[in-house]
């Protein structure tokens, strides 16, 4: 029986191997391997993507939160609307800046944060909303942005998964005041390692984060603020140079096998919701059913391998007991309980869909 994988990093790039190899010849020939001409050049290049005035190469996609956070210097203990059901990433970039998570439900229908539920959640002490465009779909960023300009709140985009996504032809990482990005080797626009990047339109906040990012220094051996070491690998850089090339390309590969799914599941599985104006990435091919481990397993012994983004909710995390002091979340802990990931990578081909797409169809 031939498997059908749900990841193949090394099917992913095989396309893009030469181009690597003369990326690496040039950077090896070069000399110089920390913050030199590649990683401004994928700066430059990833902002023009982005449509943003700057772009900060950064070692991850933690970081870049982490770093976001850090440059809108606010005070301890302050809170940050975060959604119930995102990454543990997002929510340890708040912790690890000394502040507050406040935890906010998702719309059960997109997954990302509902925005009529956010007021409900704004203190004295609310400082920033840190939304997360969950599996390649953006927020409804206009209701968003109303609400934080109403209570002067700082917007921080997580865009792990949402490289190229749109709301109304703005993309992800120029919505907020802060874009975050992960490169992780399997997002759609993916490293060959870890990599990550922050974007913004405001220059003090560029300077900040470009200081931060590089113990706090601009000029070697000055150190202006209590920095970090987190800069982009000159070689990752011009790896990802090249794979953003094939960005949108990779994008319209995914968006088709999602329209396959969308139009040839039937109607027992939760299907994402497609809306007018955003246009998504599907950086995951998330379905949901009410016996989903059944399913899973099911899938399995017909040689689909699939995922589940996520499994536990961030409030059942052990780790964040002492953090998140028991705020229920049960519209994150259903969509924890059921959610399942189909194959959707840049390598999956129309036939390896349609073999899943009839197998659950029999489920």
């Amino acid at each position: 029986m031939e498997i059908i994988e749900y990841e193949n990093l090394l099917k992913v790039n095989q396309d893009a191997f030469d181009e690597y190899r003369e990326a690496f010849d040039r950077v090896l020939k070069s000399g110089w391997y920390i913050l030199g001409e590649q990683v401004k050049n994928f700066e430059q290049a990833f902002s023009a993507y982005c449509n943003t005035r700057y772009c900060i190469g950064v070692a991850n996609g933690l970081d870049a939160l982490i770093l976001s956070l850090k440059a809108l210097d606010l005070e301890p203990g302050s809170e940050v609307i975060v959604p119930s059901n995102t990454y543990i990433a997002t929510i340890l970039s708040i912790v690890h800046n000394g502040l507050q998570p406040i935890l906010v439900e998702p719309d059960i229908n997109t997954y990302n944060i509902d925005p009529s539920l956010i007021e409900e959640k704004i203190t004295s002490r609310t400082r920033a909303i840190m939304v997360v465009h969950l599996y390649g779909k953006l927020c409804n960023m206009e209701a968003i942005r109303a609400i934080a300009f109403k209570h002067d709140l700082k917007i921080i985009e997580d865009c792990a998964q949402a490289h190229g996504a749109s709301y109304h032809e703005t993309r992800a990482g120029n919505w907020g005041d802060l874009g975050a990005f992960s490169f992780y080797p399997t997002k759609n626009l993916g490293a060959l390692g870890d990599a990550g990047a922050v974007t913004c339109n405001d220059e003090m906040l560029k300077n900040k984060i470009a200081n931060l990012r590089n113990y706090g220094s601009s000029v070697k051996y000055h150190n202006e603020d209590i920095g970090f070491n987190s800069r982009l690998d000159e070689l990752q850089a011009a790896l990802l140079s090249i794979k953003l090339k094939r960005l949108d390309h990779i994008n319209s590969h995914k968006r088709s096998l999602a329209h396959l799914y969308l139009n040839g599941l039937k109607e027992d599985f939760i299907k994402p919701v497609v809306q007018e104006g955003y246009f998504d990435v599907y950086h995951i091919f998330n379905i949901r059913h009410p016996k989903r481990d059944a399913l899973k397993e099911y899938l399995l012994k017909h040689g689909i391998k699939t995922e589940i983004h996520y499994p536990i909710a961030p409030n059942k995390q052990p780790a964040m007991k002492e953090v998140l002091h028991d705020q229920p979340s049960p519209i994150a802990e259903l969509i924890h309980s059921t959610t399942l990931s189909l194959p959707i990578s840049y390598f999956h081909t129309t036939d390896d869909v349609s073999r899943v797409i009839e197998i659950m169809n029999c489920y």
